[in-house]
């Protein structure tokens, strides 16, 4: 991986920083498998891996951690419900392959493409959809009432998902240097204490746990609804691959999109996301929050990366981690994903707005429309046993919809 151009250095000298880095991705990088059912320290070995395969493929040269992605909460949530793990797998490896596809799309076409194919038209609501489809959820998570054989008081809920919620919000405008970069990592700290002080924590598990212990690998099963369920949750994340791929060249000077180029580091994050779907684990996708720890520790060296790879792959071996984790109550969470899903929300939107694109125009209008509608107001299209429904149906009418219908040849006076 190393060479002279990458600025790649692997030295004892990192392994603090590395591990610092994954101080600062682990609140999200566990967060979305515990929202959907998955196993945490699953998580953390394919991403620890994930973050490896990417290094590989793009030559060591960009400075990124690869971890859980926020964008498959939602069909990963309803596919363990309606499928069970291993069949959403399948879907979650089909959305790999789409970023392996795209890969090559831009290596052959360039990365104009992708912009012609999917607009912020198209993925701007489709965000939205994913954020606004979860806020029910939120609100029951945060109140208590997810599980009914279970229920939380909702006063004492309350209490505990505002105490995460508040401490989130609050580091995130006051925080200062490293705390600011997590936020979400405080607010779990913070409910999880109020959680233990209305009793709400069950240390049986951790008691249970051995320390060492193999993470729960999940195979693979083929399952046709859940490939076309999730292949069109890709395309978000797909469009922010190339924002996040920016921000990072930014704060380091180097452009990204050339070398190694965007169709490398594509590819290196769909490799990786197979390889992750392949053992049970979330879609990997790269951090914003360790984005930010670069440009806050004035970090340059890939090889930073590494180590926090390594770390999060030996922590993934820690049985009790887990089990610790698995104590997190409803509201704690809850709490977060309140501010969480409708940051969701915000960021589909902001890409809309960022578009300036006329939304009033009549091509425009229809396809924002049609995909918040169909995606949020439960419209399914079914053939036999095959149903598309939600966030699925969103993209792919978005995607549709922007091919087909015509522009306008003369503009208004």
């Amino acid at each position: 991986m190393a060479n002279s151009s990458s600025d790649y250095r692997f030295d004892l000298k990192s392994s603090f920083l590395g591990a610092q880095m994954l101080f600062v991705a682990f609140g999200a990088l566990v967060l979305v498998p515990i929202l959907t059912g998955l196993d945490p320290n699953v998580a953390l070995f394919t991403a620890g891996i994930g973050t490896l395969i990417f290094q590989v493929t793009t030559r060591g040269k960009v400075p990124v951690f690869l971890a859980s992605s926020f964008a498959f909460i939602a069909p990963i949530s309803i596919g363990v419900q309606k499928w069970g793990i291993a069949s959403t797998m399948s879907g979650l490896i089909a959305a790999g392959v789409m970023y392996i596809l795209l890969s090559f799309l831009i290596r052959w076409k360039g990365s104009a493409v992708i912009e012609k194919v999917l607009p912020p038209v198209v993925t701007g609501p489709v965000i939205m959809v994913i954020g606004l489809i979860l806020s029910p959820v939120a609100v029951k998570m945060a109140t208590g009432v997810v599980n009914p054989a279970a229920i939380i008081p909702r006063g004492t809920a309350l209490t505990v998902s505002m105490a995460a919620l508040g401490t989130t919000i609050l580091v995130s405008l006051l925080g200062r240097g490293m705390l600011k970069l997590i936020p979400i990592l405080c607010g779990i700290l913070v409910g999880y204490i109020a959680a233990l002080f209305y009793g709400l924590v069950d240390f049986t598990p951790v008691r249970e746990a051995a320390w060492i212990a193999i993470p729960h690998f999940t195979a693979p099963t083929w399952n046709t609804s859940a490939i076309f369920f999730i292949i069109p949750v890709a395309i978000a994340p797909a469009i922010e691959h190339f924002g996040d791929v920016l921000a990072i060249g930014g704060i380091t000077g180097k452009d990204y999109l050339k070398d190694p180029g965007i169709e490398n580091t594509m590819l290196g994050d769909g490799l990786a996301t197979c390889f992750a779907s392949f053992l049970g684990g979330p879609p990997n996708t790269t951090y914003s929050e360790v984005t930010g720890a670069v440009a806050l520790t004035g970090v340059r060296n890939a090889g930073v990366m590494t180590w926090a790879a390594i770390t999060a792959i030996l922590l993934a071996f820690v049985g009790k981690l887990g089990a610790l984790l698995s104590t997190i109550p409803t509201p704690v969470m809850g709490g977060i994903m309140l501010l969480l899903f409708g940051a969701i929300m915000v960021v589909g939107l902001n890409a809309l707005v960022k578009s300036g694109e006329d939304l009033l125009e009549a091509r425009n209008l229809t396809i924002v429309a049609l995909i918040l509608v169909f995606g949020i107001g439960g419209m399914s299209i079914s053939a036999g046993q095959f149903t598309l429904q939600g966030i699925g149906l969103a993209g792919i009418l978005g995607v549709t919809l922007n091919l087909i219908l015509p522009k306008e040849r003369v503009a208004k006076e």
